[in-house]
């Protein structure tokens, strides 16, 4: 697959971009595992043309994320121009609109999701974009607003034509927000359609090798997109590309190996976000890190309320110790 001069030799295995999910610590956790391109967290178009400290923040990125898009969500379209060529000067490798967010506070007032509600303004804002910036700019959207307006295969061509390099559909409408099932069968739709020639990335209820597999036989798609799937699994990627690559269900990792990569992820967390913010936005990656371990009640609410460093490892060390033999 081909974003500008980004070249995956292979079915890429996509990070797909979560609010308070995807900074640099969880990018870098999950590149570790086998991730081919990573996304910022989406970032208010408004707050970065404010300057507001916390949205500059998420615009930095490391070396060793590459290949990594930066996304920008907004309603306004110069706002949306602006705060693309400053997500462009932190240098990452691709742009990225986002038209997908179903969160009502975005959607109701015509940003994420809310933009399948004005196509054409949806096509306005990605062509002034495209025109405004150097770097490749890609789409991530979905099916319509709701079941009434499946507008997918439509506004896939008026996108292409705007001059995006990738499309990502994530398979539900707003409507359904994460409920449901995703439906393929438009994205497929999109990716037979003749005239489309950009790479067509489809997301949506993948949680396994098995699934990545079906969606690449079955649908067509150039690349897979991971989202809800990996939070406190990052090692999801490696997974699935070891199934793609040989037919075979990886065991999933000890409880030894769990509480090595949770530990490396919270020592990043602390060093990208500080410590208290650090503590709050790994709460959420511990509670499915330990998910389905018997008798773990006292320990996660530790887990979960903990504000020290050290006391969080030790909770750590008595996991591995305690359950080791379970797994």
């Amino acid at each position: 697959m081909k974003i500008g001069d980004i070249e995956i030799p292979h079915i890429p295995l996509l990070l797909a971009p979560m609010e308070d999910i995807t900074d640099r610590s969880f990018r870098q956790v999950c590149k570790d595992f086998g991730a081919d391109i990573l996304y910022t967290e989406f970032i208010a178009s408004e707050a970065l043309i404010r300057n507001i400290d916390k949205s500059f923040k998420k615009l930095k990125i490391e070396e060793s994320e590459r290949p990594v898009g930066i996304q920008i969500y907004g309603h306004r379209i110069d706002a949306m121009v602006e705060a693309a060529k400053i997500a462009e000067e932190a240098k990452p490798d691709f742009i990225d609109i986002n038209y997908g967010c179903p969160v009502k506070k975005i959607a109701t007032r015509g940003a994420g999701s809310g933009m399948l509600r004005d196509i054409p303004k949806m096509m306005k804002m990605t062509k002034a974009i495209v025109d405004a910036v150097k770097l490749p700019v890609t789409v991530k959207t979905r099916l319509g607003w709701d079941s009434e307006s499946l507008v997918i295969d439509q506004i896939a061509e008026e996108l292409q034509d705007t001059g995006i390099q990738a499309l990502t559909i994530h398979g539900r409408t707003r409507a359904q927000m994460y409920k449901g099932k995703s439906d393929w069968t438009l994205i497929k739709k999109v990716k037979d359609n003749p005239r489309i020639k950009i790479p067509i990335i489809g997301n949506g209820d993948i949680t396994s090798g098995e699934e990545a597999k079906r969606a690449i036989d079955e649908f067509g798609v150039d690349g897979i997109m991971i989202g809800r799937a990996t939070i406190g699994r990052p090692w999801i990627f490696k997974e699935v590309r070891h199934y793609l690559e040989t037919g075979e269900i990886l065991p999933p990792p000890t409880i030894e190996e769990k509480v090595e990569i949770a530990r490396h992820h919270f020592n990043k967390s602390i060093e990208v976000k500080g410590d208290r913010t650090g503590f709050f936005e790994m709460r959420r990656h511990f509670a499915i890190y330990f998910k389905g371990l018997r008798d773990f009640k006292q320990l996660r609410l530790k887990l979960l309320t903990s504000l020290d460093v050290n006391e969080i490892n030790d909770i750590l060390d008595t996991i591995k110790e305690k359950y080791k033999m379970q797994h």
